[in-house]
């Protein structure tokens, strides 16, 4: 597996593509004879397995009346994923057995029976965990190669930026002046949540980060006012530490301890956004519930969880204020890349165990 970590302070254009050979007739990419693409075949119980999937050759799929062919070129693994390998009710429908898994990709354009999408576009679609899709145009967004990084479309420009922006801003209904916590603060959400929070007037920043390199990227690179790896001792102990002043917002990407250290150290009328709780995903017993729910009496408090699917009313806002950050280096981001669809099940186990520093992307 070949991964590489790098960051990118502004989106400057990308690297070409390596080229591919072309049909003379088409001019379109010469299509291989295979399509690799990842299936859950078993559906895991505790932490996911090795032998829960499987790596299939398929055909190449041929695109149908309003369809485009997409060569994928970066496809996301991303936290969410392992509750839809579940068949339990949940907000997103369950990955199917023996079918392509799907995820956030973002690819070249290959082939198009649909109007406005040409060959040689590039579009954002769900379609991941394979190297070819045939995809509805409809569901497919074009992006630009020379305004960003096609990567940044699976992270800080797309999905996982909204999520920051649309959780902080709308559910936590951040305001100027508040102290921020915010835990899973090196990942891909976490690490814009703490600095569009800054970015907006925060009094305070504060992050939880499971290695002491993360604390220091959190602190050096991020401008987080305060950081700490939550191995290091109770997260509630250090927590206090480092806002003794309390927090207004928290941001949760990790639940447990981390929640009842929150609300432990909530201020009055403070806000708890929800956007995930990776510490329990692969728990096969219910997780035991925080003890301290009566201080939200105490303080007027309030946790509510949110899905980033319910905000995308907010896309043109978010791309108009983020976007000049990225461009102008104001926001900063990571991304881990790991290289090849054969490693797309290693990188997703990755981002449950805390491997990647920022967004993890798969580069096919």
């Amino acid at each position: 597996m070949v991964v590489s970590e790098h960051e990118t302070f502004s989106a400057a254009r990308p690297s070409p593509s390596k080229p591919q050979e072309r049909c003379p007739m088409t001019d379109s990419p010469a299509l291989p004879a295979v399509n690799r693409e990842w299936h859950l075949v078993t559906r895991p119980v505790g932490w996911p397995k090795p032998e829960d999937f499987a790596l299939v050759e398929a055909e190449v799929p041929t695109p149908g009346d309003g369809q485009v062919l997409v060569r994928n070129l970066y496809v996301s693994v991303d936290p969410y994923m392992r509750g839809r390998m579940s068949a339990a009710k949940s907000y997103a429908a369950p990955y199917e057995l023996g079918k392509p898994m799907l995820g956030g990709a973002v690819g070249e354009v290959v082939a198009s029976n649909a109007e406005g999408i040409a060959v040689g576009d590039h579009v954002l679609h769900f379609l991941g965990w394979r190297e070819y899709a045939a995809v509805d145009a409809k569901s497919a967004v074009k992006v630009d190669p020379d305004a960003a990084p096609l990567s940044t479309y699976l992270g800080v420009l797309g999905m996982t930026g909204l999520t920051a922006y649309a959780g902080l801003l709308r559910t936590a209904s951040f305001k100027e002046g508040d102290s921020v916590f915010v835990s899973g603060a090196a990942g891909a959400v976490g690490s814009q949540v703490g600095q569009i929070a800054k970015l907006k007037g925060a009094s305070r920043v504060i992050g939880s980060a499971g290695s002491d390199e993360k604390v220091k990227l959190l602190l050096d690179e991020y401008g987080f006012d305060a950081a700490f790896n939550y191995k290091n001792g109770p997260v509630s102990e250090q927590l206090r530490a480092a806002a003794p002043d309390g927090v207004d917002v928290y941001f949760d990407n990790v639940g447990g301890d981390h929640l009842e250290a929150a609300i432990g150290s909530l201020n009055l009328n403070g806000r708890i956004a929800i956007c995930g709780a990776i510490s329990v995903y692969n728990n096969t017993e219910p997780a035991p519930g925080p003890k301290n729910l009566a201080r939200l009496i105490q303080t007027r408090g309030r946790i509510e969880g949110f899905l980033v699917g319910d905000h995308y009313d907010l896309q043109p806002k978010f791309v108009e204020e983020v976007g000049p950050w990225v461009r102008t280096g104001e926001l900063k981001y990571r991304e881990t890349v790991v290289e090849g669809i054969e490693n797309n099940l290693e990188a997703f186990l990755g981002v449950l165990r805390g491997d990647n520093t920022g967004k993890m992307i798969v580069k096919l």
